[in-house]
């Protein structure tokens, strides 16, 4: 009730036009005339003369029956009001090392998310010395866009913030053509080559630790006999 009497107010009709001239609109077309000459026109027909563009040079006006164009009005509302999508922004949380099992549960959930129109932000988080092998984390999120890129398109690649690095996937539209063989390819050669040299990386890292620890056990053992042959 509320909407019909704000919708009302939204109009001016009959005697609440004062202009001298009004351009009426018709399924014929237009024609500029006097107010009055249009109020007569809609008296005869048994309709009402409602003002549906005043800010116009003249005012638009179109004859009809006010009942009927309020409830076209209220009913093209409503449609709109139905197709908007309220679009949602969902996560994906994900560690440097998530096994295959969380991996395909969470690719399933960003499926979801999307064909329901939804965004995909999806991160790694790295939690403590693990930020040193934030390679594996992009791997990972180029993985992940690979496997949704029926379903996705990349906003954003991977970025470093903080200790997280986001991936930002965004819904096709319906009827958007799948890439090509040639590309999914591509980019699936591109993910395991960044993958191997993460994998490189991280043993050469275990290695220099390994190193590190044996050139301090020999240093340890040189001090003890040191002090030993003091003694």
């Amino acid at each position: 009730m509320k909407d019909n009497n704000k919708m009302k107010n939204q109009y001016r009709v009959n005697g609440q036009i004062h202009v001298r001239e009004v351009r009426v609109v018709s399924d014929n077309g237009s024609e500029v005339m006097p107010t009055r000459q249009a109020l007569d026109m809609a008296r005869q027909q048994g309709v009402d003369l409602v003002e549906i563009s005043p800010n116009a040079q003249p005012p638009v006006c179109r004859i009809i029956d006010y009942s009927k164009f309020l409830y076209q009005q209220k009913k093209r509302q409503k449609e709109m009001k139905q197709k908007q999508v309220k679009v949602e922004v969902k996560e994906i949380r994900f560690g440097p090392q998530t096994d295959a099992h969380d991996y395909q549960f969470k690719l399933k959930h960003a499926q979801e998310f999307l064909e329901e129109g939804n965004k995909v932000r999806a991160y790694v988080f790295f939690r403590g010395r693990s930020i040193l092998f934030k390679e594996q984390g992009e791997v990972l999120l180029l993985r992940f866009a690979n496997d949704l890129e029926e379903y996705a398109k990349v906003e954003q690649l991977p970025r470093l913030e903080g200790k997280k690095m986001f991936l930002f996937l965004a819904p096709k539209k319906a009827g958007v053509a799948k890439q090509s063989q040639q590309k999914r390819d591509r980019l699936a050669a591109e993910a395991a080559a960044k993958e191997e040299n993460a994998q490189k990386a991280a043993e050469q890292a275990e290695k220099n630790g390994l190193l590190a620890n044996a050139k301090g056990g020999d240093a340890l053992k040189k001090l003890v006999e040191n002090s030993g042959e003091q003694e």
